[in-house]
């Protein structure tokens, strides 16, 4: 009966001890610290440092920067994310800012606005030096001279 309501980690054991849910009647301002799964359906207002997973259900509204291990997103968020793993975007997810992530997904139906990092270093300008000795084939085209036959 207690066991329905659990989450099952990504190896399928359940963790009922460390699960906490902030139900949608729930509204909060500030910074707020929190471990294990946490699944959040509520209003929030502020800064979240999450170790561990954190899921954002369909009727949370978030305004703020999230730091977290990982965030499964199906409500909306406003803000900057920064996840050591992963961020999900779930459908009907609605995200409106930068994420930084090394892995990033998202579902049909939900939707972004912003940047997504996934930490790629920037093209430099070796790249540059490693191409140029291709052959530049439209330059080579425009080179060649037309011959029309002779008219006699």
């Amino acid at each position: 009966m207690w066991g329905h309501n659990t989450v099952r980690r990504a190896d399928n054991s359940i963790d009922p001890e460390n699960f906490t849910v902030l139900g949608k009647d729930v509204r909060i301002k500030g910074a707020v610290h929190l471990e294990g799964t946490v699944r959040m359906n509520c209003c929030f207002d502020g800064e979240i440092y999450s170790k561990g997973v954190l899921i954002v259900g369909e009727h949370a509204v978030i305004k703020g920067t999230i730091n977290a291990t990982s965030l499964i997103n199906s409500g909306k968020i406003k803000g900057i994310i920064t996840a050591t793993e992963k961020v999900q975007l779930l459908k009907p997810a609605v995200l409106i800012g930068d994420v930084h992530a090394p892995s990033f997904s998202m579902e049909e139906g939900a939707s972004i606005q912003g940047q997504v990092d996934m930490g790629v270093s920037p093209w430099t300008d070796k790249s540059s030096e490693d191409t140029a000795s291709v052959h530049d084939l439209a330059t080579h085209r425009k080179k060649q001279t037309v011959h029309s036959p002779k008219e006699s």
